[in-house]
């Protein structure tokens, strides 16, 4: 059988994604902090790339979109804009919550409950300028402000007391090593054999081994530094170091005996079990309890480096006249250019050639347009939220509207897929506090009326009925789906239940105190 060779055309149409448009879905999908990450690495490695230094907006009213791409007489293309403790650390550490969290969100009934963070941006907050202050003079000569905005690590403060200890030479190197292995909460998880490997070499064996005693010497000493319950090895000797430190009243001995024998217990707020197996009255319990809530879980927290995790809002929610309006954060927009000298004597001496600075300024030009681009999306999805969601900011999360990724969309001729990148790990502040823009969508629950009410506002509803309740009556789930069909929200028990868990609201038998 003889083969024969020929040719053959065939016409189809495939989706090519071009090296400019891979870059704009790339950018889009970044938090506003990768992509400075992302833009500090392009101006490193592309030298027709700037950032401006434009003097900042008088009023702030000015909008970051494209509209604000325009030309200098320097410059190309300026954007610029307006100026594992579980359930019991849990409950001791209540005094520690930095402020309340924004319930969980569901996106839309296909996609799956994710936790919504509610962290607030402290770019409007005053700040200390002390470069003029103490310049050029001795360690006495340090102003206070200095001293106040100098921030001193866990590992610093406790080294500055260790020469209080009165310890050997080894037993203070051993100490030195425990306070090298302490986590940021201040708890010592380092084993005796892992610490041997930190401390200097003997001369005639491999590595210096840990005695016994001076393992427990320089341990008591490690827990006796300040602040109180640092170097413990786990949640419940942490708080036995703090209560050790209290006058020994009654309060603080029942306290002791609580956190030694029932801190689960304490965890699951099994208050009956407590009282039963203590033998203590309901009074007595709470003042014990009362005492330990004033105990920190985490005594290493307070010399935490609070800078090293700063969420920049890209969109401030402000109140202009009767309604809510979205605007881009000035602090969360580069003011990114294309430098001109360099691209006008690139023209200047073109020859027809590709070289690689006219490469570079192709990428330039292309990273300029894709991050005004992304601002715009970013600005457009976020003005149709707030447009949406008006009764959020006027009244809480009880107003909030029922709103899936599919309404924003098709409302502004965008894909779907697009719409998610921009709800991902993008951020709003307003008067209410600060939100990933998927905390906004929810799915819908149906009303008696025919109508919709949003998952958020049932959970807020919900967490509201707990709050009123009778601790010895606490409410049931039936019972809270009664409340809330009286209102007009059909509601089913176990849907309640999964809303409830999602708060993080123990049930009913663990909420009753008698």
């Amino acid at each position: 059988m003889a083969l024969k060779a020929g040719l053959q055309l065939k016409l189809a149409q495939h989706l090519t994604l071009t090296p400019q448009l891979q870059q704009s879905i790339r950018l889009l999908q970044l938090s506003t902090l990768e992509l400075h990450e992302e833009i500090a690495s392009a101006l490193a490695e592309n030298p027709l790339l700037e950032l401006t230094e434009g003097e900042d907006a008088s009023d702030g009213d000015t909008i970051v979109s494209l509209d604000a791409l325009t030309l200098a007489p320097d410059r190309e293309h300026v954007l610029e804009g307006s100026d594992g403790m579980g359930e019991a650390a849990r409950d001791v550490g209540a005094i520690d919550d930095t402020g309340p969290q924004p319930p969980r969100d569901e996106r839309d009934a296909s996609a799956t409950a994710d936790d919504a963070d509610d962290a607030p941006s402290d770019d409007d907050s005053p700040t200390l300028d002390v470069t003029e202050w103490g310049s050029g003079g001795d360690d006495d000569d340090t102003s206070y402000a200095e001293q106040r905005a100098a921030s001193t690590s866990l590992a610093a403060h406790l080294r500055a007391q260790v020469v209080l200890a009165g310890l050997d030479a080894g037993c203070e190197a051993l100490l030195q090593a425990m306070i090298d292995s302490l986590d940021d909460d201040g708890y010592l998880r380092t084993t005796r054999e892992e610490l041997e490997a930190l401390l200097p070499r003997a001369a005639d064996r491999t590595a210096q081994r840990i005695d016994g005693a001076d393992w427990h010497t320089a341990l008591r000493a490690l827990q006796s530094l300040d602040p109180a319950g640092v170097g413990a090895r786990d949640l419940r000797e942490c708080l036995l170091l703090q209560l050790a430190t209290l006058p020994a009243n009654a309060e603080v001995r029942l306290a002791r005996r609580v956190v030694d024998e029932e801190l689960d217990a304490l965890g699951r707020h099994d208050y009956v079990q407590i009282r039963k197996r203590l033998g203590i009255s309901d009074e007595d319990l709470r003042a014990a309890h009362a005492v330990i809530r004033t105990l920190s879980p985490r005594p290493g927290s307070a010399f935490a480096d609070v800078n090293a995790v700063h969420m920049i809002p890209d969109v401030i929610v402000r109140r202009s006249k009767r309604h809510w309006v979205a605007e881009l954060n000035p602090a969360a927009v580069p003011r990114l250019a294309v430098n001109a000298v360099y691209a006008e004597m690139l023209r200047r001496h073109k020859d027809g050639r590709s070289t690689a600075l006219t490469t570079q300024l192709q990428e330039a030009r292309w990273l300029v347009k894709n991050v005004a681009q992304r601002f715009d999306t970013i600005l457009r999805v976020a003005s149709e939220i707030v447009v949406r969601q008006q009764a959020f900011f006027d009244h809480g999360a009880v107003a909030m509207r029922p709103l899936v990724l599919r309404e924003v969309a098709d409302a502004l001729g965008l894909h779907e897929s697009t719409v998610s990148r921009v709800t991902t790990q993008k951020y709003l502040s307003s008067v209410r506090g600060s939100f990933e823009f998927k905390y906004f969508f929810g799915s819908h629950v149906a009303t008696d009326a025919g109508g919709a009410a949003s998952s958020t506002a049932i959970r807020a509803m919900i967490k509201s009925l707990i709050a009123e309740e009778d601790p010895n009556e606490p409410l049931t789930d039936s019972r809270i789906a009664e409340m809330l069909g009286a209102d007009g929200i059909i509601v089913a028990r176990r849907t309640v239940a999964k809303y409830r868990e999602l708060l993080n609201i123990a049930p009913v038998n663990l909420r009753r105190r008698g």
